[in-house]
């Protein structure tokens, strides 16, 4: 019996990353925090979305599951095999079943080769296919991308940011990956090609079966796409759960800030009263307490010394010290509760 029918197809447990921080000779040794005890799972089949500001650790813990980052501290499991510390067949087979999709659609392409070379040279590695099928597999795959066969002898610069992308992702399919991770894989793409690339992930997710990571700071997207949210502040997971519960009713004040700040269309909306302000703390010195609460409008006293508690509904759980007693609006202020601990 397949693994996969009992366990996620890729877990977290603990995992932590860390780096070290250069300094003079006489100082003393330090060390970023990039991922801090991140806890997920992520089924066959599924598409979580990863969301957060630029430096939350979201591309750290993205590699770190595939094993480009070492993971400090905590276990990665794959199909049920633990990857972190385990045996070089289970790296290996996660290799093989893994793929990534980059941010930088012309820099994650060779320039000196032309689409189809790029391809084939995934086919050839991991033999997917015989050698006298690898140009016909490289056809079928650009045309399951949305590409025609024939600019397999185009090179990255004669194509558009959204063909190359599309090229990337025929790439990462030539290894038949049962899991992408897609590092903010439409951000640098106009906003009617990036229609297209989520519409293009979706129609893969269910053709094959992908289980999707994806990894973004444009929480519309992560809307449409995606099935579970974990949103990411300072390395940590401060809410995760089903991403219409997240979106409709945050539980957190920083992914309630987050949902707030998600443009409207119709001018008839006014904008949120309060955007979130200040810049998150350097991770190299990581406030007490929750790490959220210089910029929280909401915060309590103990929030500047104690970690917050967990708390969950359902699928649907948080970090945070509110209760939401009797559970009446998307994000209910604490009676107006302000205290020091905002100006710390």
């Amino acid at each position: 019996m397949s693994t996969s029918a009992t366990w996620p197809l890729l877990e977290a447990d603990n995992v932590s990353v860390t780096f070290p921080v250069s300094g003079g000779l006489l100082s003393k040794k330090r060390v970023v925090q990039a991922v801090s005890q991140v806890t997920l799972a992520l089924h066959a089949g599924e598409t979580l979305g990863l969301v957060g500001e630029s430096g939350s650790g979201k591309s750290t813990l993205g590699r770190a599951l595939l094993q480009l980052e070492r993971v400090s501290a905590g276990d990665v499991r794959f199909d049920g095999h633990r990857i972190t510390h385990g045996l070089k067949s289970d790296v290996a087979r996660l290799r093989e079943q893994t793929a990534m999709i980059f941010q930088d659609p012309f820099a994650s392409l060779n320039p000196r080769q032309t689409l189809g070379e790029s391809i084939a040279e995934v086919l050839r590695v991991h033999q997917k296919v015989p050698r006298h099928a690898v140009a016909a597999r490289v056809a079928e795959l650009l045309t399951l991308v949305g590409l025609r066969p024939e600019q397999a002898s185009a090179r990255p610069g004669q194509l558009s940011g959204g063909q190359c992308q599309r090229a990337g992702i025929a790439r990462a399919l030539a290894i038949e990956p049962r899991l992408i991770v897609a590092d903010e894989c439409v951000a640098a793409l106009d906003v009617s090609i990036q229609g297209q690339i989520v519409n293009l992930l979706m129609d893969l997710r269910d053709k094959m079966g992908l289980a999707i990571l994806f990894i973004a700071h444009d929480l519309a997207i992560v809307r449409r796409l995606c099935d579970r949210v974990a949103v990411m502040y300072l390395g940590r997971i401060v809410e995760e759960g089903p991403a219409e519960a997240v979106f409709t009713r945050p539980r957190h004040p920083y992914t309630a800030a987050l949902v707030a700040a998600i443009p409207e269309i119709d001018p008839d909306k006014p904008l949120p009263d309060t955007a979130l302000g200040g810049e998150p703390p350097s991770p190299i010195a990581v406030p007490q307490g929750c790490a959220f609460h210089p910029r929280c409008p909401y915060a309590q006293v103990q929030c500047r010394t104690d970690a917050p508690p967990t708390r969950q509904i359902a699928d649907h759980a948080w970090t945070c010290v509110l209760t939401h007693a009797g559970d009446k609006t998307v994000f209910p202020l604490t009676e107006g509760s302000f205290d020091e601990a905002q100006a710390c």
